[in-house]
């Protein structure tokens, strides 16, 4: 394992630090236009040629059938149903409590203005399903589309040998979801994005994915006949920080849980003690020999740092400054400092609050911001696949308090239909 430890350093040496992993975004593009403008033009046809080329689909059906669901229900072990179940209960729990609250308020005398809420009518989720099946991201998606009351929700996921997983297609089916296409990648957002004569475009598209599928989207979210997005997001990451009474065995197997997502995820550690860092990588090489996806790990460990701190309190600010996907507050007083905690997509808080609980069934999303975006977004949340209207009603009473500011700041502007409509309607 390389391991880069830096200490002593200017703040214009950590600012060097906030940066990720490189990532190629003009050569990537380069791959992913063209490839959107043949779905836009051809359909359904042009992504399948794709999902063929890259993903290695066979077969005539694209489209998931019912009968591949009850298989999926019958066959797969009650061991992992019974996992997908829980995790599916503390999910559902956890997002019911985010319904947001219509409001009205009468802002003066004769004015009423309210505030409403309605679900994203068409909505499409991608699961990715490359180097790892992830029937937790089905469930992170499909749970709070459903509380949100979204009408028709679409899903695109990778098949290998023209299946897909029987614990993804279970979770879909406990979501109540059964349009699923076996499809991925950047194909997969393209059809979602623009669909075909059979196929309806979806309004919006969630849901992580490699660089391609990051390109993707937000390729689509500025195409004028694209859809929207949930997030840009880059590869998973994860900041820990420590001092001389965090357990190193804890905090290697929180490293490396990220580190084993892809070569291109980060890991950092921040600590306030030199002999932590040395123990926490002795126990990362330790456990790194145990991990099957041990080489894709040693990847993301090159991409990743160490850095030794003066106090807490400056591991924060770094923390902060850097806005981690994930956060563990391995310290003593973690519940004090969590509200010092400004930018992170998720915050995990002592020591047994390891991420995979947030990834698989503590009952928050894992549906994050990384690349520094938890600076200006959250996570995924019921609210994130609903939209919120506005509504005004004014009595001719109401009208006439507010008219001057109208008619005058209407004038300022030089927008004199603006006035003209306020005018008219008190002159009858």
């Amino acid at each position: 394992m390389k391991t880069f430890i830096y200490k002593n350093l200017s703040e214009d040496e950590k600012k060097i630090l906030l940066k990720r992993p490189a990532i190629d975004t003009k050569k990537i593009a380069a791959v992913v236009s063209p490839m959107l403008e043949n779905i836009k033009r051809n359909g359904l046809s042009a992504a399948v040629k794709y999902a063929k080329q890259f993903d290695g689909f066979t077969g005539d059906e694209i489209k998931v059938s019912q009968e591949e669901f009850e298989e999926a229900e019958k066959k797969l072990e009650q061991k992992v149903k019974s996992a997908i179940q829980t995790a599916a209960e503390n999910i559902k729990k956890f997002h019911e409590k985010q319904i947001p609250q219509s409001y009205e308020i009468e802002s003066m005398e004769g004015i009423k203005c309210s505030r409403e809420y309605r679900a994203i009518e068409n909505v499409g989720l991608y699961v990715p399903g490359g180097s790892a099946v992830l029937p937790s991201t089905m469930l992170m998606l499909g749970i709070p589309a459903k509380i949100a009351g979204c009408k028709r929700i679409m899903v695109c996921s990778p098949a290998k040998n023209g299946k897909i997983n029987l614990s993804l297609l279970y979770a879909a089916k406990i979501c109540d979801v059964n349009e699923f296409y076996k499809i991925g990648g950047a194909q997969a957002i393209g059809l979602m994005a623009y669909g075909d004569k059979n196929i309806s475009k979806v309004n919006k598209i969630f849901g992580p994915g490699n660089q391609y599928v990051t390109a993707a989207k937000q390729l689509v979210s500025v195409d004028p006949d694209g859809s929207a997005i949930d997030m840009p997001a880059g590869p998973s990451e994860v900041l820990v920080i420590a001092d001389e009474s965090t357990n190193p065995d804890f905090a290697a197997a929180d490293l490396l849980s990220q580190a084993e997502h892809g070569p291109d995820s980060q890991v950092v550690l921040v600590s306030t003690s030199m002999n932590m860092v040395e123990r926490i990588i002795d126990a990362i090489n330790l456990q790194l020999n145990e991990l099957p996806r041990k080489e894709i790990a040693e990847k993301a460990l090159e991409n990743s740092f160490a850095m030794i701190v003066d106090s807490i309190k400056e591991a924060i600010d770094f923390s902060n400054l850097y806005a981690p996907e994930h956060l563990i507050l391995n310290i003593a007083d973690a519940e004090k400092n969590k509200s010092k905690i400004t930018n992170a997509g998720s915050v995990f808080v002592g020591e047994y609050s390891p991420e995979s609980a947030g990834d698989y069934a503590s009952g928050t999303n894992h549906s994050l911001p990384t690349y520094g975006y938890a600076r200006a977004y959250g996570g995924v949340t019921v609210e994130t696949f609903m939209k919120s209207m506005t509504f005004q009603k004014l009595t001719k009473d109401g009208l006439k308090k507010i008219s001057t500011a109208v008619e005058t700041l209407a004038e300022v502007e030089e927008l004199i239909a603006h006035r003209n409509a306020v005018k008219i309607r008190l002159a009858e």
